[in-house]
């Protein structure tokens, strides 16, 4: 009798369990349904075939996997990588002391400057972008300063330089928050004992603020680079036709060339890309 009662779980076990359960399954079944269900999908298609008219025909293949080494989609992938990457490195040079001089800021000063950082994620992304459309087109703001100091105009729009200004508008809070979060974190006797050391200003930010803050580093360029590689929406608007991403193939291919299973492979393979640099920054992290 008391091994069969040592088997069982108390019920104060079992109500913990329950309640765990009860509270984990909205955020399961909002995984399930909106991640694991469409991925599991997006995968089934890849070794599919196009209809005649579109769609997908269940017929085995592994042609989609072939064309992805085309030199016309490996050259569309390298040009988001260049992108994204320069995108992520200007957020880097412009976030960082962005974020430093925000940390050494009084705390009554503090959340009002976070506060004028997040600020343009209060508006919709769409009037954003037009907005910038409004700034540099033609008859634009821009251009108007610029003729009234006897210059131009200019064509500004559709260049690569403009995705560039778009995707930084965009993202660079996302590389100003987690750079912030990880310098306020930096405990200050750190920096006073380099000082009292006899180090310089520069020397202590070199050797203690910057290796430290390396953490931040890697999140906030992961967090500025996955939404510049994938994004399609700002080099269709600011780009034209001139400056083609991946996330512009992919949407073409399911909703212009109706070739699912392609536009699934090629989707399947931006995931694997993010995967690999989320594992990059996981080892980072814990090497710094």
């Amino acid at each position: 009798m008391k091994s069969e009662a040592k088997a069982r779980p108390a019920p104060r076990v079992r109500g913990r369990r329950l309640g765990a359960f009860v509270f984990l399954s909205p955020g399961l079944t909002y995984l399930v349904v909106l991640l694991l269900v469409p991925l599991g999908l997006v995968l089934s298609y890849t070794v599919f075939q196009r209809g005649r008219f579109g769609g997908v025909v269940y017929e085995f293949t592994t042609e989609n996997f072939t064309r992805l080494i085309d030199p016309l989609y490996l050259g569309v992938v390298g040009n988001s990588l260049r992108i994204a990457a320069l995108t992520t490195l200007i957020a880097l040079l412009i976030g960082y002391p962005t974020a430093y001089l925000i940390a050494q800021l009084p705390s009554r000063w503090k959340t009002l400057a976070l506060v004028a950082v997040v600020l343009p994620f209060w508006t919709n992304f769409i009037i954003r972008v037009y907005a910038w459309i409004m700034l540099l087109s033609g008859p634009g703001l821009v251009n108007s300063a610029l003729g009234k100091l006897g210059l131009g105009p200019y064509e500004l729009l559709y260049h690569e330089g403009t995705i560039v200004t778009g995707l930084l508008y965009s993202y660079l809070p996302l590389m100003v928050l987690p750079l912030y979060s990880a310098i306020e974190r930096l405990d200050p006797q750190l920096r006073e004992a380099s000082a009292n050391l006899g180090a310089s200003a520069f020397t202590t930010f070199r050797k203690v603020t910057l290796p430290l803050s390396v953490p931040g580093v890697m999140t906030g360029c992961l967090f500025v680079f996955v939404p510049s590689f994938g994004n399609f929406v700002i080099p269709e608007m600011l780009g034209g036709s001139k400056t083609i991403m991946v996330g512009n193939l992919i949407r073409d291919q399911f909703l212009k060339a109706r070739d699912w299973p392609f536009g699934s492979t090629l989707a399947l393979a931006l995931i694997a890309v993010l995967v690999v640099l989320l594992i990059v920054q996981a080892w980072a992290a814990r090497r710094a």
